[in-house]
């Protein structure tokens, strides 16, 4: 193995954890993705009986990957995932060259249709639920937004006269406009009217502010306790930041959002596997049946390419708008032709 010199400072931290976290951070990675990359070398340490990664190689790492697609049999999101953390930890953290990655066979992702629902499904799956998780999964539904993108959205991003909302630091760390339903604004507007509750409730406290993106928080002290920055879907419980330890407000969990989508799903009865991205999908779906161009569509999806958004046209060539089977055009048994 070949010493690199990376341009990167060096690490503070003493224990490789530790490393990896604060390597993680400097980068400006996402808490779910060093959450992640601990979770990966913790178990490619404790699989070769907790020895230091910089002992090990090649070998060790290959014995790894091949267990988990072997003997675990995980899907192949997840052993591109693993992969990325080990990749990240030898590159980024112990600074060493694996020229011979290349060489590891990388499983190929498999192209699947997208599960989307019709319009009659999403009405009745959106009646099922309530509050706050009701309006959450119509915006999700109304813009296209990702979850993260609807949970981390601030006063400030939502533009009630233009009828906009501003996705900020979408993936890859892009903003985009996307369009805000008219149908939308009255809930929107009270639901503002409660988290401003919340947001008075925070002051009257002197709790800290809301997390701040960056640097911001050092650039504008005040700006995390404003209520132009404060969450439009807060949290009804305080926590603990799980990176400064500071007790402030976050926004709504993912997973208790996810648990309310998938109790609705189950009442509906339906059998597709649908999940909050799978209203993403649906929009996606809706506005090419109505008409609209496909670049049009990337771009309020936030995709890079347009081949990622020509996904949704081979969902329609399949569907009701697609080629008229020959089996519906066969006379009807016992008549004559």
């Amino acid at each position: 193995m070949k010493n690199l010199t990376p341009p990167l400072p060096p690490l503070k931290s003493v224990r490789l954890l530790d490393q990896l976290r604060e390597r993680i951070r400097y980068l400006h990675y996402t808490i779910s993705t060093e959450q992640t990359y601990v979770y990966w070398v913790k178990g490619f340490i404790r699989f070769h009986g907790v020895r230091h990664p910089a002992e090990m190689g090649r070998a060790e790492i290959e014995a790894f990957l091949s267990w988990l697609a072997n003997e675990r049999r995980v899907a192949v999101s997840t052993h591109k995932q693993a992969l990325s953390a080990l990749l990240f930890l030898y590159g980024k953290v112990l600074g060493v060259d694996l020229p011979w990655m290349n060489d590891i066979g990388r499983p190929r992702t498999k192209r699947r249709l997208p599960v989307v629902l019709t319009p009659d499904e999403v009405a009745r799956l959106l009646c099922l639920m309530a509050g706050e998780h009701r309006l959450l999964a119509q915006l999700l539904y109304g813009t296209g937004m990702r979850i993260n993108e609807g949970l981390q959205l601030r006063v400030k991003d939502i533009d009630f006269e233009r009828r906009t909302v501003i996705v900020r630091e979408g993936k890859g760390g892009k903003d985009r406009a996307v369009m805000l339903p008219e149908s939308l604004i009255r809930p929107l507007r009270e639901q503002l009217a409660r988290a401003r509750v919340l947001w008075a409730d925070d002051c009257r406290c002197g709790r800290a502010g809301v997390e701040m993106p960056d640097a911001l928080a050092r650039k504008y002290p005040r700006a995390g306790a404003s209520w132009a920055w404060f969450w439009v879907f807060p949290q009804a419980d305080v926590s603990v930041d799980p990176r400064s330890g500071v007790v402030r407000r976050h926004h709504m969990y993912d997973q208790t959002f996810q648990r309310a989508f998938k109790r609705a799903v189950t009442c509906t009865g339906l059998t597709k596997l649908a999940t909050p991205h799978t209203l993403r999908h649906s929009f996606a779906t809706a506005l090419l049946q109505s008409g609209y161009d496909i670049r049009t569509v990337q771009e309020l999806l936030g995709h890079a390419d347009v081949a990622t958004t020509m996904i949704y046209t081979h969902v329609l060539k399949v569907g009701g708008g697609g080629v008229r089977s020959p089996m519906d055009a066969l006379p009807a048994p016992g008549l004559s032709p």
